[in-house]
């Protein structure tokens, strides 16, 4: 009989065995089509949301591929432009980050290819773009490491890139490529190719050869259509013929259509309306953001869309520019406006101020208004003069995010 019971025992045993496992995973709510991958990531995007006005994709830090472009289409929709600044080193990258948080709304820190090869040394043999790329690269790699600290989205780009600077951008795209098989994400977020001094079919073409590369590796593409006149990092367009400052809408559908044929994808267009770099007396330059509306209009009329603003598109030159003519050039789907002129005299206009203050401190090391004897050393530390220009800067910046209707647009 004890055998009996020890064999009725463990049959018990087994069936609470078997019995288990379909408790386990009875169907939940989720029941019917098994769930995909991106309802997956989407569920748990929702959970971990960081910012209650954008979408569940956008985190704090550096900010690429799906949540890039979800974060470029939700300002397109709410109506805001991100800052876009052009950076010279740690100092003006942290003045960027600091202003975000401070304005709270995304920030775009920009390389050119002359601010990258500040960073790397002006000493240096910038012999195939070496030191370019270099500092470019090492720039990133220092927003990389403290963006989050600020809990801020970050978008990591680089300017204008013309012809001839192309392998300034193939060795970005080297280590965005290294990073990505290392990460599962490139290092930047987008670069710029401006070619727009070439005719607009090997513009588009050269572009769209590259965003067969950039999309391999979720790199956003930024174009320019037309020319930005004025001058900057070395590219002088002061005389240019005023025709090849206006972009035609033919001109935005064309890329549009060719840049769409690329699998996964993702583009900005710097389409001019009268843009310069640098900022000049009233009158000096006239803006014609209508452009921008009318190729909406065309590029939606060709496409048969519902989508009234098909295109997401930047505002090159924007310093200087009134605030009616950047909040209707936002209206029309600007999303992203580069600013460097009024931040370069934002910065040193912080450093004139910290010396002019503490002037009779920075006559010499030793001996001030206070004393013959008392060191000057806690005034000439340039820690105090650059932290004054980050200050600045980023003062300026707030200014711009409100014009740019970028203020509080996080949480």
């Amino acid at each position: 009989r004890g055998a009996e019971d020890i064999v009725r025992k463990m049959k018990l045993a087994l069936a609470s065995l078997l019995v288990a496992p379909a408790v386990a995973f009875a169907p939940t709510s989720h029941f019917g089509a098994p769930r995909t991958a991106l309802q997956m990531s989407t569920e748990a995007a929702e959970e971990t949301k960081a910012f209650a006005k954008l979408p569940a994709s956008v985190k704090p830090g550096v900010v690429t591929g799906k949540a890039l472009e979800d974060l470029l289409n939700h300002a397109k929709e709410a109506g805001f432009a991100i800052p876009g600044v052009n950076i010279v080193g740690t100092n003006s990258i942290n003045a960027c980050m600091e202003a975000a948080a401070k304005y709270g709304g995304p920030i775009m820190v920009t390389f050119s290819k002359g601010g990258g090869q500040f960073i790397a040394g002006k000493s240096l043999d910038n012999e195939a773009d070496s030191a370019s790329i270099a500092g470019t690269i090492a720039g990133a790699l220092h927003v990389r490491q403290v963006a989050e600290l600020y809990g801020v989205p970050v978008i990591l780009h680089t300017d204008h890139c013309q012809k001839a600077w192309l392998p300034w951008i193939d060795g970005l795209m080297t280590a965005n490529e290294e990073y990505f098989e290392k990460n599962g994400e490139p290092l930047f977020s987008s670069h710029m190719l401006d070619l727009s001094e070439e005719p607009l079919e090997e513009n588009i073409a050269i572009c769209k050869e590259y965003m067969e590369r950039f999309a391999k590796s979720n790199v956003l593409l930024e174009f320019e259509l037309g020319i930005t006149g004025g001058e900057e990092d070395g590219v002088d367009n002061t005389d240019v013929d005023a025709s090849r400052l206006y972009t035609q809408p033919e001109e935005v559908y064309y890329s549009y259509q060719q840049l769409s044929e690329v699998e996964n994808a993702m583009f900005t267009c710097a389409a001019s309306f009268g843009n310069v770099h640098g900022v000049y007396a009233p009158g000096n330059v006239e803006l014609k953001p209508v452009i921008l509306h009318n190729s909406q209009a065309y590029i939606q009329e060709k496409l048969g869309s519902d989508e009234a603003k098909p295109m997401k598109f930047v505002f090159h030159g924007g310093s200087g520019s009134s605030t009616e003519d950047i909040q209707y050039a936002i209206e029309a789907g600007v999303i992203k406006m580069n600013i460097d002129t009024d931040t370069q005299w934002a910065f040193w206009d912080g450093v004139r101020a910290y010396e002019a203050k503490y002037h009779d401190y920075l006559q010499g090391q030793i001996g001030n208004p206070e004393g013959e004897e008392k060191p000057n050393k806690k005034y000439y530390d340039p820690r105090m003069s650059l932290r004054a220009g980050e200050e600045a800067m980023a003062e300026r910046l707030c200014q711009a995010a409100e014009d740019l209707k970028c203020i509080n647009v996080l949480n």
